[in-house]
């Protein structure tokens, strides 16, 4: 038998030389960190020239007296720094349009997530050919251009001859005359045309859900709504982020639904949103600086709901 070394009790151990010492990186290792920004590259080039330099243009527009005197070259363009801002807020238009576009939005994603959860649950629930049938009526709603989509509505909602009004027995009752009535009128195209991408995003989630934490709720007792509750929204909580921010933007800039069935933002501009507003301040009426501040304004307004967003959840634990 041989003696095994022991360690004095209270002596440190002596780490080895190579482990004290801090690694030093090698070729192989700094080739594998660079190779994903190396694949990323094109895309991040591509993105640069779409989103970066027209966000630049955008902000050094802004700071600009920038009307079509100098889009012609008459007068010499002329730097007012905050001048189009200051303009912006002390306009009152500007504060409610902002006012309505917010609720607006709002309404939207709630109404859009509403309706493509619903649709995603009730899509494990019908047979194949029904879920068939279904799912290429939504797609076929989502791939359906917003002009296209808007004129369809338009025309079913007709004072005159559209359906709807004959099946409600509305008489010649104009949607697009008073100022709610419009904004639901565009809410509901808006929600038939955003709800598809939610459907088919949350129903992949509830497919990837194992089976057995389903079969464990049912044997429990819980009814579809506290399953979804209590079992599936939280473990789908990173696909509906997705969908949520995206639904912010889509809905937050909505610009074609509004323009195409209130006819440029209805009666007196009632029915203004911020991205209709901007078209008109800028191509309308000439001041392309004075559009360019609401643009980035809105910007602005995307960037913090989103950071604040994201900032709650991640305060909350949830992993994105």
């Amino acid at each position: 038998m041989t003696a095994t070394p022991t360690t004095p009790r209270g002596a440190v151990r002596e780490r080895p030389r190579a482990v004290r010492g801090r690694p030093r990186s090698s070729p192989l290792a700094s080739g594998r960190t660079a190779a994903p920004w190396l694949y990323l590259a094109p895309a991040l080039v591509v993105l640069g020239a779409l989103l970066v330099y027209p966000v630049c243009q955008l902000g050094l527009i802004s700071l600009l007296k920038y009307t079509q005197a100098q889009v012609s070259g008459g007068r010499p363009t002329t730097f007012q720094g905050l001048g189009n801002y200051a303009e912006l807020f002390g306009d009152d238009q500007f504060w409610h349009v902002l006012l309505a576009t917010v609720v607006f939005a709002t309404a939207c994603v709630l109404g859009t997530l509403a309706v493509g959860c619903a649709l995603a649950v009730l899509l494990t629930r019908v047979r194949a050919v029904p879920r068939l049938a279904l799912m290429l009526a939504a797609l076929g709603a989502w791939a359906t251009p917003a002009v296209t989509g808007s004129t369809v509505w338009l025309l079913l909602f007709d004072a005159d001859f559209g359906p709807v009004n004959r099946v409600l027995g509305l008489g010649d009752h104009s949607w697009t005359y008073g100022r709610y009535s419009a904004f639901l009128l565009v809410l509901l195209e808006v929600v038939w045309c955003s709800f598809p991408f939610v459907m088919v995003t949350v129903y992949a989630g509830i497919r990837a859900v194992p089976g057995q934490v389903l079969e464990a709720a049912a044997l429990d007792g819980a009814s579809q709504w506290r399953t979804w509750r209590s079992v599936l929204a939280p473990m789908l909580r990173p696909i509906l982020v997705v969908v949520t921010v995206q639904s912010v933007i889509w809905d937050f800039k909505v610009f074609t639904q509004i323009y195409v069935m209130t006819n440029g933002g209805g009666i007196a501009g009632q029915n203004l949103v911020l991205n209709v507003y901007a078209y008109q301040k800028a191509f309308a009426s000439s001041q392309y600086g004075l559009g360019s501040a609401i643009g980035v304004v809105m910007l602005l307004i995307l960037l913090a709901v989103t950071l604040v967003y994201l900032r709650l959840l991640r305060r909350r634990g949830e992993e994105l």
